[in-house]
């Protein structure tokens, strides 16, 4: 079942969702870190990855193609990844550059944000970037997450050093920027 958002859905990995995924996987626009490189993620390795992965009930990463509600048109791609069960995960996306600034990766991320918390009961979700992705660094802070490690000059990327960022947002960071939501998971810690 899709997860839905204001402007967007967040639905499994189908057939014919190769070639944006790639594209994406190798646009150094929409990646984050140096480990992407060089750019040969192929369309093949897309289809071995997520559509022919082994099934199980112990997932520690989930991953998402991300499209308009309006048109169903993809747009890019959403995942959260190495979770420790209700303790922590990572999450991430990368979109199209036709869908920056339209308020897409906000709802994605809020998206995202709620199925950790809630779904998946995490205590901390990370999220890593670097300096060259302002507007990453931009929609990081406006959801609340906080720099939790700098890594300075670590990155290169269009003949530029930037600096590698991990943000984390705290489960009681999450519920209390969102006031409507309830935390229905107790605090272990007391």
């Amino acid at each position: 079942m899709p997860l839905e958002g204001e402007l967007v859905r967040l639905r499994e990995i189908r057939p014919g969702d190769e070639p944006l995924l790639a594209s994406l996987r190798n646009n150094l626009a929409t990646q984050a870190w140096p480990k992407a490189l060089p750019p040969d993620y192929t369309e093949e390795m897309v289809r071995r990855r997520y559509l022919d992965r082994d099934y199980s009930f112990d997932r520690k990463d989930g991953f998402f193609a991300v499209e308009w509600k309006a048109d169903d048109k993809a747009i890019g791609y959403a995942q959260y990844s190495g979770v420790e069960p209700r303790l922590r995960g990572w999450v991430g996306l990368a979109m199209t550059q036709p869908a920056w600034g339209t308020g897409a990766s906000r709802d994605v991320m809020e998206l995202l944000l709620r199925f950790c918390f809630e779904q998946l009961g995490l205590r901390v979700t990370m999220l890593g970037t670097h300096t060259g992705l302002p507007r990453m660094v931009g929609l990081a802070e406006k959801l609340g997450f906080k720099v939790a490690v700098r890594l300075r000059r670590s990155v290169w990327l269009g003949g530029e050093h930037h600096d590698g960022l991990v943000f984390d947002m705290l489960r009681e960071e999450y519920y209390a920027a969102r006031p409507d939501l309830v935390d229905r998971l107790p605090d272990p810690f007391g």
